[in-house]
């Protein structure tokens, strides 16, 4: 599923979905949803009505849904597709829609990436915390990735991290692509415990995670190590030029110490690339 933007010349986040569904032989929905009434208008001045006002955001987002369908046909004639035009708040609709989804996709302007995801009108933020199904966060405009062609998962020994891990090989394995695992270790203040130790630990926690994946994906190269730093920073800075970062819905272990879902959050804000972010089996 992929939430459809009303300007025409935002389609990075459709042409991904589209290729997506392509990739996975699935079909493919595209979700406009109309919102609420807005201000704009004068003191004093007569509103239209709500019948004048309904039918004139009908007839808007029947066009944006054509206009997508039309795109997305011509780049994938083979990909099945159906449209929703839904009323109400598009945090709302896409995260009802999710439930039944494989993933859902969005885009992100990169205008102000701060006030994009976390500003009182994001979308991206909401949908990602509570979506059913993996949400794909890409940005505009297209970012440049580099060759061989790779992903980034980050790993931290949670459910949540095994199922990014999970979702990051079939991915990999997909596109023809390198996968790099990193767990990233960050120390704590001097003295409270062996670092030698702990990063040992973390060697041991992201071998395990990605233990098995290659006899079911043998033609994935992996790439997997402990890096000290900051999460946020060391998997943007990892993923600059990557296909795409995947990361958990929020984490422990590597990442103790942050805030809850601080580092999906922290990366949504900061990568250059697409986000996936994937909740945990059952969530």
């Amino acid at each position: 599923m992929v939430g459809v933007d009303p300007d025409p010349a935002e389609r990075t986040a459709l042409a991904w979905a589209a290729d997506e569904a392509a990739r996975r032989r699935l079909p493919l929905r595209l979700v406009h949803a109309e919102g609420t009434p807005t201000g704009g208008y004068r003191t004093g001045e007569v509103r239209p009505s709500w019948e004048k006002w309904n039918a004139a955001l009908h007839q808007a987002g029947e066009k944006v849904l054509t206009d997508a369908l039309a795109f997305v046909g011509t780049r994938h004639p083979q990909v099945e597709t159906d449209t929703l035009l839904a009323e109400g708040s598009p945090v709302w609709v896409l995260r009802e829609q999710s439930r039944d989804a494989a993933a859902v996709v969005l885009g992100s302007r990169h205008l102000s990436r701060a006030k994009e995801v976390f500003g009182g009108a994001s979308v991206a933020l909401p949908v990602v915390a509570h979506a059913r199904c993996p949400v794909v966060v890409v940005p505009e405009p297209e970012h440049v990735t580099q060759e061989s062609a790779y992903l980034v998962v980050g790993v931290d020994g949670s459910e949540r991290s095994t199922a990014a891990v999970d979702f990051a090989f079939e991915a990999a394995a997909l596109r023809g692509a390198e996968l790099h695992a990193l767990y990233v270790w960050q120390a704590g203040p001097l003295g409270v415990y062996d670092e030698h130790a702990s990063q040992q630990e973390g060697r041991r926690v992201l071998s395990e995670t990605v233990a098995g994946h290659g006899a079911r994906y043998p033609e994935v190269k992996l790439h997997h190590d402990l890096v000290v730093g900051h999460p946020v920073r060391v998997l943007t800075e990892a993923s600059a030029h990557a296909l795409g970062l995947v990361v958990g819905t929020r984490g422990h272990g590597g990442f103790t110490g942050m805030l809850l879902g601080s580092v999906s959050q922290g990366v949504l804000h900061h990568a250059r690339c697409p986000v996936v972010v994937v909740p945990k089996p059952g969530d």
